[in-house]
């Protein structure tokens, strides 16, 4: 626990991380400033754990002790800006950090009191307060970056000044006493439902993250990907594809899968002849798509459960689907690429042994532990301390893979580390909820939202699209699907969607985000790798990840995908028709099918896929005559050129 470092790396990837991910740029300390940071990292997830377990203290001086942590060793860890000493601790921060601790703990040294006088507080209350908001937007803007912070201050202020506004927007005004109340001694602003669902739910499977990561799970998906698709054509692009959907289950940040499967992937699909922004952009798309991929989705699947009242384990079966899709949608694209460009697969000596990747599966026990304890009805909480309880157990199985104390300290103090980050987005997110609390804005926009578009669902879809992508584009996942499921997904409910497709549709784009151009942080992370372009890498990884752009609109239109009021039948035509169309869509975007296509078959071709894409049985027979007819003719074309191969083969 000496010297403070993120789980290893190497120093390019930890270059990377700090570039285009705000939470992985720490100052690293070493000697007694280490150990100190690490131990008191560590003792934050030992709280987390201790009091998972046995029962907590009541819920503000809880989430009072959980925040206080956070922004303490915020505050020690992350400099205020992108430069200067990383490995010294200013003055400034050490008091910023104290002062936070104290201010963040309020509720725990006044609980009695500030009970006693609600809604009548005192002076002190309020400026302790106001410490409280203004040292969790700072430190928010050091984690997170400065999009939250302008977004929850704009909230802020919009409680403060909304009854100068005109139109559906104005109301009748709070002062400041009033939205501090709401926002520090209320359960509905920084200790609302954010913070909470981090303090019971996120960190613990943060912390099991750490402990899979610690244990070699990581670098065994890489050679279990490898083994499974590395021969096929097209090998490295499709290993991508597949280590990132199963580095998902272990990371909430699509930078950080970016960075830490990349740096493996990356290079082996350059070598082999991939395009250095195509290279870039499977990447991308990839590990993106890892938040959706169940069991363990990215954090706001926690915050899903929590406002829509839906078990999480239901939720993670209502994405399983779309989620395959999804990487469907991907393998497709760069299965094609392979067949156009002519790249092979790995051969035997760039494979792994297969008989020594067999014999390292008991890794994967711990991921069947939760997905066993899930599907038996066990609480997430429970199914994440058994994740962990199982993780440690099976590092024993071996010597290489074996904790030792400082392995299990590190372990704890990775963890915490890794929930920084969360801490910060849903303390700074829970005033954007305090607001629309206390306003009514909620409510307002979604009328506002369904009179712009004149009622029509379509329309409604596209705009609640479009804020989700615009607010992705500088903010996490958590906060972005915080701020949209609060003010976007109502009018979706309205137009009578089902509650867990109007949720998951905000949760979906909020996450494309990362690979949507200008700002794709994903992508160039990926290019910085690669090498190549950063807005072409965007554009590529967004190419790529068609799907996510598509089957949002299908499971609203389709709730059949989601397992919503369907039977088996229905569920399976949907699937069916919907992978048909990804192939179609793919075609179109790649160009090439059997044979390279005309530009009017690549036209022809992704509107037949979209039309299977679509719901219903005109589109559906639409889409696969149209798809036949184009598949007969590419046929006629080649049947007597010997030099071509069937494009479907090898998949």
């Amino acid at each position: 626990m000496g010297n403070f470092e993120s789980i290893p790396s190497a120093p390019d990837q930890n270059e990377l991380l700090a570039k285009y991910d705000p939470e992985s740029r720490v100052r690293r300390f070493a000697g007694a400033k280490g150990w100190f940071v690490g131990a008191w990292l560590a003792a934050f997830s030992i709280y987390q754990v201790v009091f998972s377990i046995f029962p907590a203290p009541p819920a503000q001086q809880h989430l009072s002790i959980h925040l206080a942590f956070g922004l303490g060793a915020i505050y020690l860890l992350f400099p205020p800006g992108k430069r200067g000493d990383r490995g010294k601790l200013p003055l400034y921060d050490a008091a910023l950090a104290m002062l936070a601790v104290a201010a963040a703990a309020y509720w725990v040294y006044h609980f009695d009191g500030l009970v006693s006088r609600i809604g009548n507080y005192s002076a002190v209350d309020y400026a302790a307060g106001a410490v409280v908001v203004l040292l969790v937007l700072e430190a928010a803007r050091r984690v997170v970056g400065v999009p939250i912070v302008v977004i929850a201050s704009l909230f802020l202020l919009y409680a403060l000044f909304g009854g100068f506004l005109p139109g559906f927007l104005q109301h009748r005004g709070y002062d400041w006493d009033r939205v501090i109340g709401q926002m520090v001694f209320t359960t509905e602003g920084v200790f609302g439902t954010p913070l909470q669902v981090s303090a019971k739910f996120i960190f613990l499977f943060l912390l099991f993250g750490a402990f899979l990561e610690r244990t070699g799970v990581g670098a065994y998906f890489n050679d279990l990907s490898l083994a499974i698709a590395g021969r096929r054509v097209g090998g490295p692009a499709k290993v991508t594809v597949f280590s990132s959907a199963l580095q998902g289950t272990i990371s909430g940040s699509s930078v950080a899968n970016v960075v830490m499967s990349g740096a493996f992937t990356i290079p082996m699909m350059k070598r082999l002849g991939y395009r250095k922004e195509f290279a870039g952009g499977v990447e991308a798309a990839s590990s993106t798509g890892g938040q959706i991929m169940p069991p363990i989705m990215g954090a706001a699947a926690f915050l899903m459960a929590e406002f829509t009242g839906i078990e999480y384990w239901s939720i993670a079966l209502a994405a399983a689907i779309p989620a395959a899709l999804y990487f469907a949608g991907i393998w497709i694209m760069v299965h094609l690429e392979a067949r156009r460009v002519g790249l092979r697969g790995l051969n035997d000596e760039e494979m792994p042994d297969r008989w020594e990747v067999l014999k390292r599966s008991y890794l994967l026990l711990p991921i069947v532990v939760i997905i066993v304890s899930l599907m038996m009805g066990a609480s997430p909480i429970r199914a994440a301390l058994y994740g962990i309880a199982s993780s440690i157990a099976v590092s024993f199985f071996r010597k290489d893979t074996r904790l030792t104390v400082t392995d299990f300290f590190r372990t704890l103090r990775d963890g915490a580390r890794s929930a920084l980050g969360v801490v910060a987005a849903t303390a700074a997110a829970g005033m954007v909820v305090g607001t629309v609390t206390l306003t009514g804005l909620g409510l307002k926009f979604a009328n506002g939202l369904i009179d712009l578009s004149g009622g029509i669902l379509l329309l409604t879809l596209f705009l609640t699209m479009i804020s989700s992508i615009l607010l992705g584009m500088g903010t996490p996942t958590t906060a972005n699907y915080i701020i949209t499921a609060t003010i976007a997904a109502p009018a979706l409910v309205q137009l009578d969607v089902p509650i867990l497709a109007a949720h998951m549709f905000a949760f979906y784009f909020g996450i494309v985000a990362d690979i949507t151009p200008p700002v794709a942080l994903a992508a160039f992370a990926a290019a910085g790798i690669a090498g190549g372009g950063p807005i072409r890498t965007g554009i590529e990884s967004s190419k790529l990840a068609i799907a996510a752009f598509l089957i949002p609109y299908v499971f609203v239109l389709s709730p059949e995908l989601l397992l919503i009021d369907a039977t088996w039948y229905e569920t399976l035509i949907a699937v069916l028709t919907a992978t048909v169309g990804m192939f179609g869509v793919g075609a179109g975007m790649i160009g090439f099918w059997f044979r390279p296509l005309r530009w009017w078959e690549r036209v022809w071709a992704a509107a037949a896929g979209l039309s299977l894409i679509v719901p219903g049985w005109l589109t559906d027979s639409i889409g696969i005559g149209s798809l036949l007819v184009i598949a007969l003719m590419q046929w006629t074309d080649i049947r007597n050129k010997p030099g071509h191969s069937n494009a479907t083969q090898e998949m």
